[in-house]
């Protein structure tokens, strides 16, 4: 039950609390949705390493972490590239406020603009109702755009001005929103080398690559391979109710000296 009215009562009457009703359940879901996307990144993640890379990341992340500028995480597939991202928002001033992640390898070109950006309801086949984009859910907190190097050129461009002038309008709308919104970007790919193909604008690199922070791979941090194992061989015993377990010398040995291709 949702409200009442009382009798005798006006058609436009009842049409008004009905609205009133379907926009109290749209909020509420939309609330819902909005804690199950931040969900994940709600806990204190944690880098994992001493090696002399490692340390220089922590540092440079610490510093990034205090400004309000956009970060460009580099590195290799599998170094952590989220994990860094989760980090600077916790130490950043927005620490308090939401974090979501956007995977732009996984969507189509039209459904990423829907998913950044929004839509009116009516603006193409399928969208029956109004709905809020990726940057106007996280006004004021941290937007992480994973693989940013996988959108399409004609999004690029929509992106380069959200990020110089806070602006942006929903998919089939005239009407100009402003936010704050942080942006962090990862890529596993050479910006430089996207740029000088042509697959990436070169306006928008220079957008992204104001805090940079790269990730060195685990072939060039071997002192971090054993931390990296006691902490996969406890969070496996957790999950599988056993005692913990520790590798012995020699399998230690042979996995420092292992490459990791794929990290």
């Amino acid at each position: 039950a949702f409200d009442f009215v009382t009798k005798p009562f006006e058609g436009e009457q009842l049409v008004l609390v009905i609205r009133r009703a379907v926009e109290h359940r749209r909020l509420l879901q939309e609330n819902a949705t909005l804690r199950s996307r931040a969900a994940p990144y709600d806990q204190t993640p944690t880098l994992i390493g001493q090696s002399p890379p490692m340390k220089r990341l922590a540092q440079q992340i610490h510093q990034v972490a205090t400004s309000h500028g956009t970060v460009l995480i580099c590195g290799q597939s599998g170094t952590g590239k989220e994990i860094v991202a989760r980090t600077v928002h916790t130490h950043s001033p927005r620490r308090d406020r939401v974090l979501l992640c956007l995977n732009c390898a996984a969507l189509s070109s039209s459904l990423l603009e829907s998913e950044l950006f929004g839509h009116e309801k009516g603006a193409f086949t399928g969208a029956d109702q109004l709905r809020k984009g990726r940057f106007e859910l996280t006004d004021g907190g941290t937007l992480l755009l994973d693989e940013i190097s996988e959108i399409s050129r004609e999004l690029q461009a929509k992106l380069l001005r959200v990020l110089q002038e806070g602006q942006f309008e929903r998919v089939g709308s005239s009407l100009t929103m402003q936010v704050d919104v942080r942006v962090i970007a990862t890529t596993n790919r050479d910006l430089t080398r996207c740029v000088a193909d042509g697959e990436f604008r070169q306006d928008l690199y220079y957008r992204l690559n104001v805090l940079p922070l790269h990730i060195p791979p685990l072939c060039e941090r071997a002192e971090d391979v054993p931390l990296l194992a006691d902490q996969f061989l406890m969070t496996v015993a957790m999950r599988e109710g056993k005692a913990p377990k520790r590798l012995d010398g020699p399998a230690i040995e042979l996995m420092q000296q292992y490459p990791w291709p794929g990290n």
